[in-house]
């Protein structure tokens, strides 16, 4: 269970194991970023760049899963996303939470 809330509606928190991370780099794509530069001027949804992003969240979100897996987790609580501008050549995406094991609650 990933979840953006600090805890899990219907479960107990057993144990918090700690923080975990998935990382992504997503360099740029020159078709996008000539369709992003017209679309600046004209103005409208940058089709090509938003695609890129939610491929690269989709992947930060499965590296933040495995990470907890490995850690022993059955969860991960209070989920945000940075995401940064790397030197200029691509997209830095990072998902970060908490770690824990859960379970349903009595």
């Amino acid at each position: 269970m990933v979840v953006t809330t600090t805890d899990a509606p219907g479960h107990d928190v057993k144990q918090v194991i700690g923080e975990v991370f998935g990382l992504t780099v997503r360099s740029r794509n020159i078709g996008a970023q000539l369709g992003a530069g017209l679309k600046s001027v004209i103005g409208g949804e940058l089709k090509g760049l938003t695609k890129t992003l939610v491929q690269a969240r989709s992947e930060a979100i499965e590296r933040l899963v495995e990470a907890a897996r490995a850690r022993g987790a059955n969860a991960v609580l209070a989920v945000r996303y940075d995401v940064n501008t790397a030197h200029d050549s691509g997209t830095e995406i990072c998902a970060y939470g908490t770690a824990a094991v859960i379970a349903p609650s009595a």
